[in-house]
């Protein structure tokens, strides 16, 4: 060896290093530094290779986002909607990342008529179609070269971006309105024609106000802007791409963006709500009180387990409702006898061999009682039992039931309740059937008033969760929930200009107000299972995914199943609670209360529903009471302490 030769090729290495990291800032690592590495160093140690490739990876740029990409994809049920494709620049390099597919907010009606599901597939087609444009136009050269981890920066500029078209549309059809004016004072002819029939049509229209000043009119609608799901199917993809890059699950950098990058400690897993009928909706008749019934397995299970015993009650009211020996038997006989078979005499329900869009099976009812009893019998045939092994959820959808003209709730065929009596049919199920721990949507958004009261009266002995006032999750965060009635928490759905910041903050605000959070999968799911990562990211209570029966929301819960048994081998999973908050008559010396005591956020009272023998509460408070604040501090403080809440 010649002398010197360790020091020249010291210096040649520390040259090529010099001319790799110039290069490596510009374009790539130079092709023929391998070839010079190997002529150096023809048996390098295999730790020089790392150190080379650590060295050099630090001198690459950090990943940035280099392109979107939208595209027209089908659902679960094959209708259209929006997969968004994420491309960054890694390592100097081009990368497709991940893709994401969002549902859309178009619900799949029941017994619509043919003209209506034209119109609806007509404006599902013009609203993918816009948002596949926006993606691949606007948002791919307005994301460029920004960081998929920098949610915050993305989400604002996807917001103001929004905000830019929503101002577009409003300029839009002032100018319509304009023409439309203009062209109705050319062709206005004659009055007298249109004078008498405002009359003939003010009559009847007398009765219906007076009626309606009953009870608080609904809400409108809140408008969708055609192409608004680019926006929340954009932010969700980058959220997915900044974790891909992280090299972490998507649900633990939903948690890390919750908590400003410090990672929890432990994480609960959203206790499912498994979809197990869905009460069908006659063409003739309203919706009759119940829409979905769903099945709570206990929080002990594991979710394998609960995922079981729902398996084991379906099987079972299939064998109840629809025996094989008596199918044939039972059609002949409602085809001779019609509708006076059911009008006098109180028969099971038969299932009807159809599979909701949402995963469960399609039943027709008279009364509610008659499922809650048959479930009932499923559960004591297989050896389960309601209030200790098993709890029922009901989607109760009261705006569906709301007859305008007489302004009362059709909860049945021609029986008619006001929002007073409503209250007290709920009271009556629930210490009737003490199993059923939560009522979604039992009241109007409308009726404040009637949910302060069965909120008082019943919020000590199960949930009562608002979904139709939750439906715009961005009106929810700029009104800061005025509209929202008191309610036990809300169900919310990833759809439209939602963003993942959006979903964020509106959760951390119902942590703060001590409300649950519930994340629900829409009509047109697919088989992206991102929801899954964002509701175990967020820490919401309870998520609902709909039935086992379709390959879209089964789906979702297998992924659940995997973040379980991720969290168990980390040793980060702690097990969820089932605790109900009673609500207090007066609101007054709650506000004033709490401004000099914080209360906890998970409520006053600690209830395990998997301790109420035979469906029973738990004795902390008489039955039928409701919680009075006191006003002395210390006596509060000292209840606290000894209750280690």
């Amino acid at each position: 060896m010649e002398p010197g030769g360790a020091g020249e090729r010291r210096r040649r290495l520390q040259g090529l290093r010099r001319e790799a990291a110039e290069y490596y800032r510009g374009q790539g690592v130079p092709q023929r530094l391998e070839e010079a590495l190997n002529a150096l160093f023809p048996r390098r140690p295999a730790d020089l290779y790392g150190e080379m490739a650590n060295y050099f990876t630090k001198l690459s740029k950090v990943p940035v986002i280099c392109k979107v990409v939208g595209r027209k994809v089908l659902d679960g049920v094959g209708l259209p909607t929006l997969e968004v494709e994420i491309h960054c620049t890694v390592k100097n390099y081009e990368k497709r990342i991940c893709s994401i597919i969002v549902p859309s907010h178009f619900q799949i009606p029941d017994n619509a008529l043919p003209e209506t599901n034209e119109d609806d597939e007509k404006e599902r087609n013009s609203s993918v179609n816009t948002a596949v444009k926006w993606v691949n136009e606007s948002l791919d050269t307005m994301l460029r070269d920004l960081k998929p981890t920098d949610q915050c920066e993305v989400d604002k500029m996807l917001g103001e971006y929004f905000i830019r078209k929503v101002e577009e549309e409003k300029e839009i059809k002032k100018q319509d309105k304009a023409e439309d004016a203009e062209v109705t004072l050319v062709s206005c002819t004659s009055s007298a024609t249109t004078l008498p029939g405002k009359k003939k049509a003010e009559k009847p229209g007398k009765k219906v106000s007076v009626v309606e000043r009953m009870i608080p009119p609904a809400e409108p609608d809140e408008p969708v802007l055609c192409g608004s799901l680019a926006i929340g199917g954009t932010s969700l993809a980058i959220a997915k791409a900044g974790a891909t890059i992280s090299h972490v699950p998507l649900y633990l950098h939903i948690a890390l963006l919750k908590h400003e990058q410090e990672s929890p400690k432990e994480m609960t897993l959203p206790i499912p709500m498994f979809n197990l009928l869905n009460c069908e909706k006659n063409t003739s008749a309203k919706l009759k009180l119940v829409k979905e019934i769903m099945l709570v397995p206990p929080v002990h299970l594991s979710l394998e387990q609960g995922t079981q015993r729902v398996l084991d009650i379906q099987k079972e009211m299939v064998r109840l409702m629809d025996p094989p020996s008596k199918a044939s038997t039972s059609q002949a006989a409602d085809s001779k006898k019609g509708k006076a078979h059911s009008a006098g005499k109180k028969a099971p329900p038969q299932a009807l061999k159809r599979v909701s869009h949402l995963g469960c099976l399609i039943i027709g009812c008279d009364h509610l009682e008659q499922l809650l009893l048959i479930i009932q019998t499923a559960c004591d045939k297989i050896g389960l039992q309601l209030g200790t092994d098993m709890y029922l959820a009901i989607n109760c959808a009261a705006h569906e039931l709301m007859d305008y003209v007489k302004g009362k709730y059709e909860t049945l065929t021609g029986t008619f309740k006001s929002p007073d009596e409503m209250v007290d049919m709920y009271v009556e199920l629930i210490n009737k059937f003490p199993f059923i721990i939560a009522l979604i949507d039992p009241l109007r958004k409308e009726d404040q008033q009637q949910w302060n009261k069965i909120c008082c009266a019943l919020g000590s002995k199960c949930y009562l969760i608002a979904e139709d006032a939750a439906r715009c999750i961005s009106r929810l965060k700029t009104d800061q929930m005025i509209n929202i009635p008191t309610c036990s928490g809300l169900v919310l759905k990833y759809i439209n200009q939602t963003k993942v910041s959006d979903l964020i903050e509106l959760t951390g605000h119902l942590d703060d107000q001590r409300q649950i959070t519930i994340l629900g999968s829409p009509d047109g799911e697919s088989s992206d299972d991102s929801l899954v990562d964002l509701a175990v990211g967020l820490g919401a209570r309870f998520i609902k995914l709909g039935g086992l029966l379709r390959g879209e929301r089964v789906t979702k819960y297998n992924r659940l199943r995997a973040i379980e048994e991720e969290l168990a081998k980390n040793r980060t999973l702690r097990q969820a609670s089932l605790e109900f908050t009673a609500f207090a008559e007066e609101s007054e010396p709650e506000k004033q209360l709490s401004d000099i005591l914080p209360l906890p956020k998970q409520g006053l009272l600690p209830l395990q529903l998997s301790a109420r023998p035979g469906g029973s509460q738990p004795a902390l408070l008489p039955e039928n009471s409701t919680l009075t604040w006191v006003v002395n501090v210390n006596f509060c403080t000292d209840f606290l302490k000894k209750k280690k809440i």
